[in-house]
């Protein structure tokens, strides 16, 4: 899968784990044989405090004694997705859904559902259905044009990024992903304007280092490495356990023959993401390149020995927990 596909993957957990208290808004209990008592609230309350564990079990009890309980079946649904159990997510869903029509947003757990099976397909037809049903939602179209981009619909994508933007305006997430739909479209000014857009908007003290990447990686394609190295040192900065930004600084400084500097960087993305094969083999040749045979054979020995087992050879580009929704 493409690097920027594995990336909105990620992303898309990384951003509807962050809507969890929002998610327990709607999650109320209908009223049964207990008026009196809220039989969700001990799951909701371990599921606030982030004990998924915890508050599966006692969902999986209330179930026994009420197996008809839709808000239980919607609530288990979110909680094994946040486990990321998309299959048994789904089945819950399904089976909350013999009882009502499930909202909007317990239909955005179930489209991210698909994004983690990696069936696009269906996820677009979810999330579709969510802007249909909340057209102001700037989140709900922010996730389904990531939705169109995994697609490869990158036309669609702009979109709906548009859209969110118009709902949302100065949304950084929606503005990055933006300029990603356009360089695809092969617009490397339009693009540039959106990553460009997207930091400015950050302020003094940015966050999210996914538009310095972005723009650094861009300003690098087109060989403008002065303005690409700031940008990209910004990124690294803001996210120094991300692989891909030392990736590209690495390939930066190599293109500038600084090999000592392209060692470091691409031996910090290495120790970040060890089980991928593209990284051990670029830094295979930049130790022939230095004259280091007997690393450069360690490293493509290395390299070999992760292809045959189907590790991934694209480098990962993670999302920190703490940064804003990602992309």
């Amino acid at each position: 899968m493409p690097v920027q596909s594995r990336a909105l993957l990620a992303s898309t957990m990384a951003f509807i784990t962050r809507c969890a208290l929002c998610f327990l808004l709607f999650c109320s209990a209908a009223a049964f044989c207990q008026p009196s008592a809220d039989p969700l609230a001990q799951p909701r309350a371990l599921l606030a405090e982030g004990q998924l564990a915890k508050a599966e079990e006692a969902l999986h009890s209330c179930l026994k004694e009420h197996p008809a309980f839709a808000e239980a079946h919607f609530l288990l649904g979110y909680v094994l997705f946040r486990e990321e159990k998309p299959e048994e997510s789904l089945a819950e869903f399904t089976a909350g859904a013999r009882g009502r029509r499930p909202k909007a947003d317990e239909l955005k757990a179930v489209a991210s559902d698909y994004i983690l099976l990696r069936d696009y397909g269906d996820a677009d037809k979810w999330f579709t259905e969510v802007t249909a049903e909340t057209p102001g939602d700037a989140d709900a179209w922010y996730l389904l044009g990531r939705t169109k981009f995994n697609e490869s619909g990158f036309a669609d994508a702009v979109s709906s990024f548009e859209h969110a933007l118009a709902l949302r305006p100065k949304y950084v997430e929606a503005e990055n992903n933006l300029g990603l739909a356009w360089r695809e479209l092969n617009s490397p000014e339009k693009a540039r304007a959106a990553f460009q857009a997207a930091i400015d908007w950050q302020g003094d003290a940015p966050a999210d280092a996914q538009p310095f990447l972005n723009l650094g990686t861009l300003l690098a394609d087109e060989s403008d490495f002065d303005h690409a190295i700031p940008h990209l040192l910004k990124a690294a900065a803001l996210s120094p356990d991300n692989p891909k930004v030392h990736e590209e600084l690495s390939q930066v400084y190599e293109a500038e023959k600084n090999l000592p500097q392209a060692q470091a960087e691409l031996e910090k993305a290495v120790a970040l993401a060890p089980n991928t094969s593209g990284l051990h083999f670029k830094l295979g040749q930049i130790y022939r390149s230095e004259g280091l045979r007997d690393r450069a054979q360690q490293e493509f020995a290395l390299c070999e020995k992760l292809n045959s087992t189907h590790s991934s050879s694209s480098t990962p580009n993670p999302i920190k927990a703490n940064q804003p929704a990602a992309h």
